[in-house]
């Protein structure tokens, strides 16, 4: 029997130590593709980002949040006003109505602030718990892992932490990842997703993680 035949489906601990020094030695501080400067700002663009590109949405925000970037002043643009930044992003009626939503609910309830907990957050129009989770590690450095296409596909191949549904991956990730690397988990295995084992043709051969992966149909060009 050989080696590869013995492993098992999913990575061992030290394996999983292994693939995240690697990840971050090729990335010491990764961080999200959208552009923000404050809690809030990030708040709005992964609202925006559902079912959109981080491109998309970036284009967006540059000319919404330097006219306004803070609920305050995002309610006084109106839901129609909002729509004009932001109809080049798909499903933009029903987020900004749900931003507006939001923006009022941060200043009646939290001083115009964004809060920290998730169950405030998830209060929040349109604030699931991936939303919820990549404003907690983002914005306020809290160790969570918001499980995306991306992250759900790369803990599925890799053996890292396989599950049938976006929840399932999450509290997989939640036990297997090591403390030293839960902080940027997140992103590491995003921008993994998003730029080397991609959907439909994985880069496996440009991989650094590509002895430790259990995908059994690894590209080879």
């Amino acid at each position: 029997m050989t080696r590869a035949a013995r492993r098992s489906a999913t990575l061992t601990r030290a394996e999983v130590v292994e693939l995240f020094s690697r990840l971050r030695e090729l990335n010491p501080k990764p961080t999200t593709e959208l552009e923000y400067n404050t809690p809030f700002e990030l708040l709005v663009a992964v609202t925006l980002s559902a079912q959109a590109t981080d491109v998309g949405v970036n284009k967006a925000t540059r000319r919404l949040f330097p006219v306004a970037n803070t609920p305050a002043a995002i309610l006084a643009l109106g839901e129609e006003g909002l729509k004009n930044y932001i109809a080049t992003i798909g499903l933009f009626n029903a987020k900004a109505k749900n931003v507006i939503a939001t923006c009022r609910i941060l200043i009646d309830e939290h001083g115009g602030d964004v809060p920290r907990s998730r169950a405030a957050l998830e209060a929040l129009p349109g604030v699931g718990r991936k939303t919820a989770n990549v404003v907690m590690n983002t914005a306020f450095g809290e160790p969570t892992i918001a499980v995306d296409t991306h992250i759900f596909r790369v803990s599925n191949r890799t053996g890292l932490a396989p599950g049938k549904d976006v929840r399932a991956v999450e509290d997989r990730l939640v036990k297997v990842v090591p403390a030293e690397f839960m902080q940027d988990a997140h992103h590491w295995l995003i921008l993994h997703g998003r730029y080397v084992c991609k959907a439909r043709k994985p880069d496996c051969p440009q991989c650094v993680i590509r002895d430790l992966c259990r995908f059994k149909d690894k590209t080879l060009a």
